[in-house]
């Protein structure tokens, strides 16, 4: 049984594993402090705009994904959504969960009365690529640019 809900604070040593372990190859720069990560899951959990989720199989969380909600001005007042950390226990990878997961962001951004949902990722991987294809996203109808600060 795979189950989707919003993360919690008690949800977040296992997000750290999940982070570090699986969407990025590269090591936290600093170390991490859990009740930190726990604080900042409860500000997730009480925001109505901001969606942590993750997916549990078998009482464990293998996979997790972002929406952001932002309120908007044009496009008739309509809000846009941003997905963000879409990860997935490469265990546990191809068996549906990150679909099931951009799934239910695109439903909680419907609901929203979202215009759009924006995602960018660093992968250049055909499978990457083509699996953010499967799920709608169009990569040649914008350009996206990042200034890192």
């Amino acid at each position: 049984m795979f189950n989707i809900r919003k993360a919690t604070p008690a949800d977040a040593e296992a997000l750290l594993e999940l982070y570090h372990g699986h969407l990025t190859t590269r090591p936290p720069q600093e170390l991490q402090d859990i009740n930190q990560w726990r604080e900042k899951i409860a500000r997730f959990a009480a925001n109505p705009l901001y969606h942590l989720l993750v997916g549990e199989a078998s009482g464990r969380v293998i996979s997790s994904v972002t929406l952001v909600v932002v309120e908007n001005l044009t496009n008739n007042q309509r809000p846009y959504g941003v997905v963000e950390n879409v990860v997935t226990h490469k265990g546990s990878a191809g068996q549906g969960y990150a679909t099931a997961l951009m799934d239910k962001a695109t439903e909680i951004a419907s609901l929203h009365g979202c215009y759009k949902i924006m995602l960018m990722t660093s992968s250049k991987t055909p499978r990457t690529l083509g699996f953010y294809k499967d799920c709608g996203y169009d990569m040649d109808e914008k350009t996206a640019f990042i200034k890192r600060l």
